[in-house]
């Protein structure tokens, strides 16, 4: 890995961090160390990395604000690039342009002030733009589909490629770039005019509706399951006696059981033994198969 750091050197803002804990960069606050960890501080910087990187043939994984993500207790045996620099935001009548690594809860503020609506549903979910495109994100009636316009992509060669809407394949918790090696550098959301003191208000109701039915005191990685189909994912839990139920430091929240909850101390592998059990729980009384939510990355 020397080797590579010397190649990593010559490119121009790069910061380049070995050993960080991935802990301390996901919601739910568990997951061991990466080899490598850089933050590239422009677009040219993470061009010339992704080109690097395809020459050194080491696996990687691009970090935003690590919700919907589970790192092994063991950490990442490879690179990840962290986003978080890239965060500007432009806007161009009724549309935003906003880089990868902007928070969602930034989008809806910026949004609201200047009077654009659509944004409403999105402004309490802990993520990133990048992320929340990669997964679909969506709440309270509302789905990243239902805003994005276009996407620019960086692709494993390291070329540059504009998608539009009907490319992403976005649907329910998916899209592309689940099967593309594809990096997202922005997207074109496009809103829609209102009154900035309505759309404040919306946002205020929904983000009220989330603090008193999720479990936001703990961390956590967002809803621990797929919603299937024609159940809804709590009740399920619930009806399998699994609310308050802990496997080491990770708990069933007694205030949604749709999320697991870091109590302390927990590692990646308390969550994915009671997941199991979770699972194995619900099939038993309901014969439903829950499907896990977060993506599952590292060595575990």
């Amino acid at each position: 890995m020397k080797n590579h750091i010397n190649e990593l050197n010559h490119i121009k803002n790069l910061s380049i961090k070995e050993n960080v804990p991935l802990k301390d960069y996901t919601t739910i606050q568990v997951g061991g160390p990466a080899d490598l960890f850089l933050t590239p501080k422009s677009e040219k910087a993470l061009i010339k990395l992704i080109k690097l990187i395809k020459n050194i043939n080491k696996p990687y994984f691009v970090l935003g604000k690590g919700s919907n993500i589970i790192v092994g207790d063991k950490g990442y045996r490879g690179i990840i690039i962290y986003t978080g620099s890239f965060n500007k935001i432009t806007f161009n009548n009724n549309n935003i342009i906003a880089q990868s690594g902007s928070t969602l809860k930034d989008l809806a503020d910026i949004a609201q002030k200047h009077s654009l609506a659509g944004m409403e549903f999105a402004s309490g979910i802990p993520g990133s733009l990048g992320g929340a495109i990669y997964m679909n994100a969506g709440a309270y009636g509302g789905e990243m589909k239902d805003i994005i316009k276009k996407v620019l992509i960086l692709n494993n060669n390291g070329q540059k490629n504009m998608l539009k809407k009907n490319n992403l394949n976005l649907s329910y918790r998916n899209s592309i770039f689940h099967n593309k090696k594809y990096i997202i550098l922005n997207a074109l959301i496009e809103l829609h005019k209102a009154d900035k003191i309505q759309i404040k208000k919306k946002m205020q109701q929904l983000n009220r509706k989330r603090k008193n039915k999720q479990p936001h005191e703990y961390p956590s990685a967002g809803s621990s399951f797929k919603r299937p189909d024609n159940h809804y994912t709590g009740p399920l839990i619930e009806k399998a006696n699994m609310k308050g139920y802990q496997i080491g430091g990770a708990k069933v929240s007694e205030k949604h059981a749709g999320f697991i909850i870091n109590t302390g101390d927990a590692t990646a592998k308390d969550i994915i033994k009671l997941m199991q059990k979770i699972q194995k729980e619900v099939y038993a009384l309901s014969g439903v198969k829950l499907k896990p939510e977060p993506k599952f990355i590292g060595q575990f």
